[in-house]
């Protein structure tokens, strides 16, 4: 079986304009790229990786907004990036509520997992450790590091520099968005031995 790089990438903050602690994005009319993202994204792509989006949205089973709309988001936000060129693999989606004890809800791994049995579907497999999560909080950075993946925090959404003390977790490398994250990964999968 093949082994591929992957990136793992949470949505808002990260691909989308973060909504604010406790907020969601309701509509796609509320869903605005982040500036550079999409050419952050074709470099990840050029230089071999497959992307994934992996988010908890447990909006959906809060009632905030039906299954419909996040349907109608995804469809709109891949048929956009589509547009230009942009292929992400695929998007998965915790819709629980926390207390529900899922095996999906980040940071529980459970969403990667779907990712690596689509890909042996291809007769593909992750390589785990030549593999990151890009994600704007530390339940992000938890799961990375439960699946033994790289991981980098995002400065763009939920998670501050000035908040570092606080941390449970800390990620492998901190940017200030995916523009800049897509700079490392690139540059760390180029010369694996570089401190960054």
């Amino acid at each position: 079986m093949q082994k591929i790089r992957v990136v793992f990438l949470d949505r808002d903050g990260v691909i989308n304009k973060y909504p604010g602690d406790r907020q969601y994005v309701k509509s796609y009319a509320e869903f605005h790229f982040l500036p550079e993202v999409k050419s952050a994204l074709k470099k990840l792509i050029s230089s071999g990786f497959r992307l994934f989006v992996v988010s908890n949205q447990a909006g959906v089973s809060k009632g905030i907004y039906p299954q419909e709309n996040l349907d109608d988001i995804t469809d709109k936000m891949l048929n956009d990036l589509a547009g230009d060129g942009i292929n992400i693999s695929a998007v998965y989606y915790c819709t629980h509520r926390p207390e529900d004890n899922c095996d999906c809800r980040k940071p529980k791994i459970g969403l990667l997992e779907k990712a690596a049995v689509k890909l042996r579907q291809e007769n593909l497999e992750i390589d785990f450790k030549e593999s990151y999560f890009v994600g704007d909080s530390i339940r992000d950075i938890e799961t990375g590091k439960s699946a033994h993946l790289k991981t980098i925090l995002v400065f763009s959404g939920k998670e501050k520099p000035e908040n570092k003390d606080n941390w449970q977790t800390v990620p492998d490398f901190s940017a200030r968005d995916l523009s800049e994250a897509a700079e490392l990964i690139i540059a760390h999968s180029k010369n694996p031995g570089t401190r960054l």
